[in-house]
């Protein structure tokens, strides 16, 4: 069975030998030496290619057709194990095949996988693309559902909130769910207050889109317990502390938490791990309307705790902290929470390092582990106790919104770390799911962050 897709696309790989041309992936050094085939080295030098990292150089036939294609990865490929991604951007369509190249042959096949992403759901015109062929001792299984599950979350990031709102985001999961024969609840609108659920109800009631609380189960009773909990703001205005029209502009990305932990999910259920899944998102719009949520307002939240508003556009961690106690009240051995939460992450690590959260620092070791093997970026920040003081109100147990200014992404973790205590690991991650510029392996758009990563551990098995 291939690997869900919620956007209809043709495969960027083929699996079947045929009459494929050769890519000869080289460095500088390649050039110099005179280590590759021959006809392919007397054109590169008579081209004076010099194996710059990106370039690419066309091989033509004697009757001019092309018989082949040379792809710099400069003197250093190491640096940039994904750079392949231009291929698949830059070849004319056709089938191909790697001759040669100075990076394992999966690791150049995800880069071209990852990099073959585009979003074209609303172009007339889709032109035909170059498809890679995978060798046979390659675990292409593998390679396509990691490709998979990154374009799922890329998908649904990219998608604009008219077609990709709670209820459009609750059909996703259910496509999901039956795929992989998963299980699906939801508690929508009114109904989150009697199942109290009060803080994503409270975020979300101003739309004409309902609020909901989006529930998958998989797996088996008895294996590794892992809860995923996404953050599934479809679109923020940033409520009655209303956003800046430029602040606006990506804010369809707000669910970035919830695409990501369902690319995650994906690679999970699409490997058949022994693991015991849970998936919830609280799905909602902050919109604004007469029955919207105020500065001032002080709500109870699922787990007892009061909090003050001070802020509506500070909604995030509010709608996580119901889903994460929520979470919590079945012990996980694992629990992981993704989120769009907070600017001051991307200030101090930028758009492409995402920050993650835990006072488990064997997970944490494993997860940096995990995510220098497989080229996902990660970096550990402090759940730092004495900022817990910037968390306090004088009428309320919690603020949503400390005062000051710093730390803003530590204090906001610390908020969710108050509403999960029976699971034996928690970590937050706070990603920005989004590229600024083009990438090897990405362009600008909607992007999946730590989700290969998380597969890697949570498929080696580590605690």
């Amino acid at each position: 069975m291939a690997p869900f897709q919620y956007i209809d696309r043709p495969t960027p790989f083929s699996s079947k030998a045929g009459k494929t041309l050769p890519v000869f992936v080289v460095t500088p050094a390649h050039i110099e030496t005179g280590t590759i085939d021959p006809l392919a080295l007397d054109w590169a030098r008579k081209a004076g290619f010099k194996a710059e990292p990106g370039s690419l150089l066309l091989i033509p036939t004697e009757d001019g057709h092309v018989g082949g294609a040379l792809f710099g990865v400069g003197a250093n490929p190491s640096d940039t194990p994904f750079l392949s991604g231009r291929l698949a951007r830059s070849l004319p369509a056709g089938d191909w095949h790697i001759e040669t190249a100075p990076l394992t042959a999966s690791r150049l096949l995800l880069g071209y996988g990852l990099g073959s992403y585009s979003f074209r759901r609303y172009l007339s015109e889709k032109p035909q693309e170059p498809k890679l062929l995978i060798p046979q001792d390659t675990d292409a299984g593998d390679i396509r559902r990691q490709v998979a599950g990154v374009f799922l979350a890329r998908d649904l990031i990219n998608t604009p909130t008219n077609h990709m709102g709670p209820a459009d985001l609750e059909k996703v999961v259910r496509d999901l769910a039956a795929h992989y024969k998963a299980e699906v609840s939801v508690i929508e609108g009114d109904t989150l207050i009697e199942k109290n659920f009060p803080l994503v109800h409270a975020v979300g009631r101003a739309s004409t889109s309902a609020p909901r609380l989006i529930e998958m189960r998989w797996g088996k009773p008895g294996h590794r317990r892992v809860t995923l909990v996404g953050k599934g703001v479809c679109f923020d205005t940033g409520g009655l502390d209303i956003k800046p029209a430029s602040s606006m502009l990506l804010m369809k990305k707000d669910m970035g938490g919830a695409a990501n932990v369902l690319g995650l999910a994906l690679m999970i259920m699409d490997a058949k791990l022994k693991i015991d899944l849970r998936v919830i998102i609280p799905a909602v719009e902050n919109s604004i309307a007469g029955n919207a949520f105020r500065p001032g307002d002080v709500y109870r939240s699922r787990k007892g705790l009061t909090v003050q508003i001070d802020n509506t556009d500070a909604e995030g961690r509010l709608i996580l902290a119901d889903a994460l106690a929520y979470a919590d009240e079945e012990e996980s051995d694992l629990l992981i929470d993704m989120a769009t939460l907070t600017g001051a992450a991307r200030v101090a690590l930028g758009p492409d390092l995402p920050p993650f959260f835990t006072d488990d620092d064997d997970l944490a070791e494993s997860l940096a582990d995990a995510s220098l093997e497989v080229d996902d970026p990660l970096w550990r920040m402090p759940l730092y106790k004495g900022y817990e003081k910037d968390l306090k109100s004088s009428i309320a147990d919690l603020t949503n919104a400390p005062s000051g200014g710093m730390a803003g992404a530590i204090t906001a973790a610390l908020f969710l770390k108050r509403f999960v205590g029976t699971s034996r690991r928690w970590v937050h991650f706070d990603i920005f799911g989004w590229s600024p510029s083009d990438r090897g392996h990405a362009t600008v758009g909607g992007e999946a962050q730590g989700i290969r990563a998380l597969f890697r551990h949570l498929s080696s098995g580590a605690k």
